[in-house]
C-alpha cells in the first residue's frame, strides 16, 4: 500500500492583489488524488476551480496572483518548494494540461508537429526524427484522421475539435501521471464533446493516468469521474463519490447545480431550475456561509458562522449547517 496519495493539496490559498483590493480566489482547499483516478471539480465561473488547479504547477500570473499558503505534494514532494526550472521539468512530463480554449493555448506560429516534438524532446531522450515519428503516433492515438498530413498544419488550419485533440496529444505526449483538463469541451458541439469524453476515458485506461476534470456542468462528469468536488466562492462546499453527489447531495448549492441539469432517467422531464442571485465578491471574505444570500433554506446560523467542511458519511463531506443538523437528526 502506498504511503501517500499521488497528489495531495493541503490548505491551498491563492490571492490576486489588484487595485480594487485583494481577491481571495482560493481559500484553504484540501483534497487528494490517487493513481488512475478521475476527480471532477465543479462550480460556476469564478468559483476558484481553475485557479486552484493552475496553482498546482504555479501557472498563476504573477503579478497580480500569488500562492499565499498551503502545500502541493506530488508523491510526497512539495512542488512549491521547487525551483522554477524543476517545476518546468514536472510540467508536461509528470503533469499534462488541456486548456479550455486551444486557440489561446496552442502557439499560432508553430505547426502542430513542432509543438508536440518540442514537448517530447524537452522531457525525453529523443532525436528530432524520433520525436516526429512519435508525434504522428500521438495524433493517431487521439483519433485525428490522416494524422501525418496534419503534422505540418498550423492551429488556425484545423477545426476546433481537431485543435482540442492536438492539445490532448501534447498533454499525454510524455505519459504523465496526471492530466488536468480545464473545461476542454466548453466550446465544442455536443457530438464532439461526447467524442472527447470517450477519448479521455480511453487514454486514461490505456496510460493509467489520473485526471482532474474541471467543469461547470455536473451532467458531464456522471460517467467520467469517481469523485466530485463542488466549489463555491473559492472554497470546497461538498465532496464525495459520484454516487454521493448524484444520489444524496447535501449542500443546497450542489442541489441547485443538479436541478439545472437535464435528466434522462425521468419519464417526464421536470422544469429546470436556476440558482437565484450571483456569486459573491471575493475581495471580502465573508464571516458567514458564502452561499447564504442565495440559499433557499438558510437558517439564522448560516448568517452568523462559516460552516466547516465536515464528514456526513465515510465518503462524503459538506460545509452546511443544515446538512449537519439533518445528519444528527437522522442518526438519533
Amino acid at each position: 500500500m502506498k504511503e501517500f496519495p499521488l497528489l495531495e493539496v493541503k490548505n491551498l490559498e491563492t490571492q490576486f492583489f489588484t487595485e480594487d483590493g485583494v481577491v481571495h480566489a482560493v481559500n484553504k482547499i484540501s483534497y487528494t488524488l490517487d493513481e488512475g483516478e478521475t476527480l471532477a471539480i465543479v462550480g460556476e465561473s469564478g468559483c476558484g476551480k481553475t485557479v486552484g488547479v493552475l496553482s498546482i504547477v504555479n501557472l498563476i500570473p504573477s503579478p497580480p496572483g500569488k500562492i499565499t499558503g498551503g502545500e502541493i505534494l506530488l508523491n510526497g514532494q512539495d512542488l512549491h518548494k521547487l525551483s522554477q526550472a524543476d517545476l518546468e521539468d514536472i510540467r508536461g512530463k509528470d503533469i499534462g494540461m488541456v486548456f479550455q480554449d486551444p486557440n489561446m493555448s496552442l502557439t499560432p506560429v508553430l505547426t502542430i508537429g513542432e509543438q508536440i516534438t518540442e514537448t517530447l524532446m524537452r522531457h525525453l531522450p529523443m532525436t528530432k526524427a524520433q520525436a516526429r515519428k512519435r508525434a504522428i503516433e500521438l495524433l493517431e492515438m487521439v483519433n485525428i484522421p490522416n494524422a501525418a498530413s496534419h503534422l505540418d498544419d498550423y492551429p488556425h488550419q484545423l477545426s476546433a475539435g481537431v485543435r482540442q485533440r492536438a492539445m490532448i496529444a501534447i498533454a499525454i505526449a510524455c505519459e504523465p501521471k496526471i492530466v488536468v483538463a480545464d473545461e476542454p469541451t466548453t466550446h465544442l458541439d455536443l457530438t464532439i464533446q461526447a467524442e472527447i469524453l470517450d477519448l479521455v476515458k480511453r487514454l486514461q485506461k490505456e496510460f493509467g493516468m489520473a485526471v482532474i476534470w474541471i467543469t461547470h456542468d455536473l451532467g458531464v462528469v456522471a460517467g467520467l469521474a469517481q469523485r466530485v468536488i463542488v466549489m463555491y466562492a473559492g472554497a470546497i462546499v461538498e465532496q464525495g463519490t459520484v454516487r454521493d453527489i448524484y444520489k444524496t447531495p447535501q449542500h443546497p448549492y450542489t442541489k441547485g447545480l443538479l436541478n439545472s441539469v437535464p435528466r434522462l432517467d425521468q419519464l417526464q422531464q421536470e422544469r429546470l431550475v436556476s440558482i437565484d442571485g450571483l456569486p459573491p465578491d471575493l475581495i471580502e471574505i465573508p464571516d458567514r456561509c458564502a452561499f447564504a444570500p442565495r440559499c433557499p433554506v438558510a437558517v439564522d446560523r448560516c448568517w452568523q458562522e462559516i460552516p466547516p467542511l465536515d464528514a456526513t458519511s465515510p465518503t462524503q463531506r459538506v460545509a452546511c449547517w443544515l446538512a449537519f443538523e439533518n445528519g444528527r437528526n437522522n442518526n438519533e
